[in-house]
């Protein structure tokens, strides 16, 4: 059975990711842990049903698995944020903004018949926030 339970962003600035994800998104979190261990700082956020997301600096991913800090590029993967209205889409994507993320693409109607927009957080990784009317969350 597929159990994925943690997200890990390999992030540039941890403090300043920290800053957005709580503060800006208010997503929950104890704030940055592991200061005292050599490349443990990190920070988790609770999502839903036991799904964390996890910021960690891309040095101590590096570290960690032993490969070369490397170009990151936005497109290697899209982070979506599925919502229960178009209304809802608008509003994620305001507070995004509003708290420093640079949006894409903004809200609109798609192709297959929802309604969604992307942004990137500030160390860029890319979010989709979607209403799709065949996939609404809990």
């Amino acid at each position: 059975k597929p159990r994925i339970s943690v997200l890990t962003l390999g992030v540039s600035d941890l403090e300043k990711l920290v800053k957005f994800y709580r503060d800006g998104l208010g997503l929950s979190t104890k704030g940055i842990i592991g200061s005292e261990f050599a490349y443990g700082e990190v920070a988790f956020f609770d999502l839903q049903n036991g799904l964390r997301l996890a910021l960690w600096p891309r040095e101590s991913v590096a570290h960690d698995t032993g490969l070369p800090v490397q170009n990151s590029s936005a497109l290697e993967f899209t982070i979506g944020h599925n919502v229960s209205s178009q209304d809802e889409v608008k509003s994620v994507m305001q507070r995004a903004e509003k708290a420093g993320a640079k949006i894409i693409k903004a809200a609109q109607d798609t192709f297959w018949g929802g309604f969604a927009g992307y942004f990137q957080d500030p160390d860029g990784h890319l979010w989709e926030i979607v209403f799709n009317p065949e996939f609404l969350p809990e």
